[in-house]
């Protein structure tokens, strides 16, 4: 996250306006949250290397759905625990 920008994903998050995506995975059964995003463009730009680590790390059948919501810990939530 770049220094200057933190800030101000921070308040959006805050407030409810920062952009995030709801990455969910079958095998593993994972839904991972990336972001958070000011703006919609960003997070679609950053998206496609993400999922394609997650492929790398052998994730199977990956969807995604691009929110504009507010997002806290945990990031990475797993049906098994």
């Amino acid at each position: 996250m770049t220094t200057v920008l933190q800030p101000l994903r921070s308040v959006a998050n805050g407030l409810g306006l920062a952009w995030w995506a709801r990455v969910e995975s079958r095998q593993p059964d994972v839904t991972y949250w990336f972001g958070p995003y000011v703006r919609r463009s960003s997070l679609e730009a950053a998206l496609a290397p993400f999922l394609a680590d997650l492929r790398s790390e052998g994730a199977a059948e990956l969807s995604h759905t691009l929110l504009r919501t507010r997002r806290g810990e945990p990031l990475t939530i797993s049906s098994e625990g």
